[in-house]
C-alpha cells in the first residue's frame, strides 16, 4: 500500500522508476487507500475546477480541493492518514499555495516525499518541518533553494531516505556535505553545480554504498574527488557532464565501477588515454563523450564495450582514420557523430550497424555518395543531416528506410526535386526543411506524408499558393513557416489544423490582425510567434479563445506592452512567456 500521489524515488534526478516501495500509515485506512486516484496533483486541480462531463469527483478529490481553499483554517494535519496529507501537500506545491506558515501544518505527518525543487522561498526554517517526517521520509528535493549547511544537517535523523536532490544549492559547503555520509539507504543523489564537491567534500560519498544514481553535473572543483567513488559498486548511472576540471588522472577511479550502465562525460578534459580506463565496464550501455578531446583512436577501447547502445562523440576530434572500429558496435541504437571532420569514407563503417535507430551527422563533411552506406539501416527512425553537403541525388538512398520518422535536411543542397525521393516515407512524422531552395513545388511533393506532426519550413520560399498543401497535414502539431512570403490569404489554409500546439509565422511582414482572427480557432496552441508582422493592438482580442497559450512572441510588431499585459491578465491566465515583455 502506499502514497497515492507520491512521486517515485528516482524522479528527483532522472525520470526513472528506481523503486516503487510503498507503505501505509495505518492499516485501518486500507479501504481509503484503495479508493485514492492514481493521478498527479495537476489532475486533481483540474477536477476540482469542475469534473468532466458524466464523471463525479471522488471524496478524496473533493476533500483535497476543499482543504486547499481553506488552508488558513488548518494548523495540524498530523492525525490524517499519510496518503491524504501527502496528496494535500503535493497539491499545494503544484498550485504554488504552500507558504512558510501553511507548511507548519505538515509537521510530524510522516510524509514520504517532499518535492520542493525550484519552489520559491525555501530556507533552513522549512527544513525543520521537512526533517520532522523522520524515518518515513524517502525522497527530498530542495534544488535551487537557500538551504545552508544548518538546514541540511537537520535531515541527519531521516536515515531511511532513498533519494535526495540539492542541485544549485550554492550555500552548502564542504562541511555541510558531511551530513550525506549518514544516508546509507540513498540510491539516488543529485548535487548539480555545487562548488562544495571538491576532493575533500566528495569524501561524503564514500559511505553511500547503495547509490545507484549519482549526478554531479557542473561541479567545478571535483578534480581529485572521484577517488571516493571507488567503493560504490552498485552505481549504474554517473553524470559528470560539464565538470571541465576532470582529467585523465581522475578516470582511473571509475575502472572498478563494473555495474555502470550510463556514463556522462560531456566537456570533460579527458583524452584517448582517459577513455582507456573504461575498458572493463562491460555493462556500459550509454556513453557520452561530447566535447571531449578524444579522437577516433579511442574507438579501439570503446568498440570492446559490447553492451553499448548509445554513443555520443559529437564535437570531438573524430576523423575518418580509426572509424573502422565502429563496426564492432553491433548493438548500437543511437550514434552521434555531429560536428566532426568525418567524410563519406567514414560512413562505410556504419553499414553493418543494423540496429541503429538514431544517427546524427550534423555539420559533417558528407555528401550524396556517403548516404549509399545507410540504405541498409532499416531500423533507422531519426536521421540528422543538417548543414552537410547532401543534395537531391543522395536522398534516393533513403527512399527504402520505411521506419524513418524524423529527418533534418536544413542547410543542405536539397532542392524541390529531391523531396520527391522521400515522398514515399510514410512513417515520417518530423521534417525540417530550413532551406532557401525549397519552394511551393517541393512542398506539393510531400502531400502523401499525411502522418507529419512537425514541419519546419523556416527560410523556405513558400507562398500563399503553397499553403494549400497544408490541408493534407491534418495531424500537424508543430508548424513553422517563416520567411516573408505568406499573407493573411495563406493563413486561411492553416486555420483548420486543429492539432497545432506550436505555430511560428514570424518574418512574414504582410500578416495583419486578420491572421489572429483566422487562427483564433486553434485552441490547442501552446506557443505562437507572429513577430515581424503588422499585427497590432486592435487584433489582440482575437487571441482570447487560446486559453492553452503559454508563449506569445510579437517582437517588432506595432503593439504596446500595456495592451499585452491587459490581454494576459484579462483573458490568458496560462501565458508565461511574452515577447516583448
Amino acid at each position: 500500500m502506499g502514497s497515492a500521489c507520491s512521486r517515485k524515488r528516482g524522479q528527483l534526478v532522472h525520470e526513472d522508476d528506481l523503486y516503487s516501495a510503498r507503505f501505509s500509515k495505518s492499516g485501518s485506512f486500507k479501504w481509503l487507500l484503495h479508493t485514492l486516484p492514481r493521478s498527479n496533483s495537476a489532475d486533481v486541480h483540474r477536477r476540482a475546477q469542475g469534473p468532466a462531463l458524466g464523471r463525479c469527483p471522488s471524496l478524496v478529490e473533493l476533500c483535497v480541493a476543499k482543504v486547499r481553499e481553506d488552508m488558513n483554517s488548518y494548523s495540524d494535519f498530523s492525525l490524517l492518514p499519510r496518503d491524504l496529507s501527502q496528496q494535500i501537500f503535493n497539491e499545494l506545491v503544484e498550485c504554488g499555495g504552500l507558504t512558510e506558515a501553511s507548511l507548519g501544518a505538515f509537521r510530524d505527518c510522516d510524509l514520504q516525499d517532499i518535492c520542493l525543487g525550484e519552489y520559491p522561498g525555501v530556507t533552513d526554517v522549512w527544513m525543520e518541518v521537512v526533517a520532522s517526517q523522520g524515518q518515513s521520509l524517502l525522497s527530498v528535493d530542495i534544488s535551487c533553494s537557500d538551504v545552508t549547511d544548518s538546514g541540511l544537517s537537520l535531515l541527519k535523523d531521516c536515515s531511511s531516505m532513498q533519494s535526495l536532490a540539492c542541485d544549485y544549492c550554492d550555500q552548502i559547503s564542504e562541511h555541510g556535505l558531511k551530513t550525506l555520509s549518514g544516508f546509507l539507504n540513498l540510491t539516488s543523489l543529485s548535487i548539480k553545480k555545487c562548488a562544495a564537491v571538491t576532493a575533500e567534500g566528495a569524501k561524503a560519498f564514500a559511505n553511500l554504498v547503495n547509490l545507484v544514481n549519482l549526478d554531479l553535473e557542473r561541479c567545478p572543483k571535483i578534480h581529485g574527488g572521484l577517488v571516493h567513488l571507488k567503493g560504490l559498486r552498485k552505481l549504474e548511472k554517473l553524470n559528470l557532464r560539464y565538470c571541465n576540471c576532470i582529467t585523465d588522472s581522475d578516470m582511473k577511479y571509475l575502472s572498478d565501477l563494473t555495474n555502470l550502465r550510463e556514463l556522462q562525460l560531456s566537456s570533460c578534459k579527458i583524452s584517448d588515454f582517459g577513455v582507456s580506463y573504461l575498458r572493463g565496464l562491460h555493462k556500459l550501455a550509454h556513453l557520452n563523450l561530447e566535447g571531449c578531446a578524444v579522437t577516433a583512436a579511442c574507438l579501439e577501447v570503446v568498440s570492446g564495450l559490447a553492451s553499448l547502445v548509445l554513443l555520443n562523440l559529437s564535437r570531438c576530434g573524430i576523423c575518418d582514420e580509426g572509424c573502422e572500429n565502429l563496426e564492432g558496435l553491433v548493438k548500437l541504437k543511437a550514434l552521434n557523430l555531429g560536428f566532426n571532420h568525418i567524410t563519406d569514407a567514414c560512413l562505410i563503417h556504419l553499414k553493418d550497424l543494423i540496429n541503429l535507430e538514431c544517427l546524427n551527422l550534423d555539420s559533417c563533411k558528407i555528401g550524396d555518395e556517403g548516404l549509399f552506406h545507410l540504405k541498409g539501416l532499416m531500423q533507422l527512425k531519426s536521421l540528422e543531416l543538417s548543414d552537410t553537403e547532401v543534395g537531391s541525388n543522395g536522398l534516393r538512398h533513403l527512399s527504402g528506410l520505411r521506419n524513418l520518422q524524423s529527418i533534418n535536411l536544413s542547410f543542405t543542397l536539397v532542392t524541390d526535386i529531391g523531396l520527391k525521393k522521400i515522398s514515399g516515407l510514410s512513417s515520417l512524422k518530423s521534417l525540417n526543411l530550413d532551406n532557401r531552395q525549397i519552394t511551393d513545388t517541393g512542398l506539393a511533393a510531400l502531400t502523401s506524408l499525411t502522418g507529419l506532426t512537425h514541419l519546419d519550413l523556416f527560410g523556405a520560399r513558400i507562398t500563399d499558393a503553397g499553403t494549400n498543401c497544408f490541408r493534407f497535414f491534418k495531424n500537424l502539431q508543430s508548424l513553422e513557416v517563416c520567411g516573408g512570403m505568406i499573407t493573411d490569404a495563406g493563413v486561411k489554409n492553416i486555420k483548420d489544423l486543429k492539432a497545432l500546439t506550436l505555430l511560428n509565422l514570424s518574418q512574414n511582414g504582410n500578416l495583419t490582425d486578420k491572421t489572429l482572427e483566422l487562427i483564433s480557432g486553434l485552441t490547442a496552441l501552446v506557443s505562437l510567434n507572429v513577430s515581424n508582422s503588422r499585427v497590432s493592438n486592435s487584433g489582440l482580442h482575437h487571441l482570447t479563445p487560446l486559453q492553452n497559450l503559454r508563449s506569445l512572441s510579437l517582437e517588432s510588431c506595432p503593439v504596446t506592452a500595456a495592451e499585452i499585459k491587459k490581454l494576459r491578465l484579462a483573458a490568458l491566465p496560462n501565458l508565461i512567456t511574452v515577447r516583448p515583455e
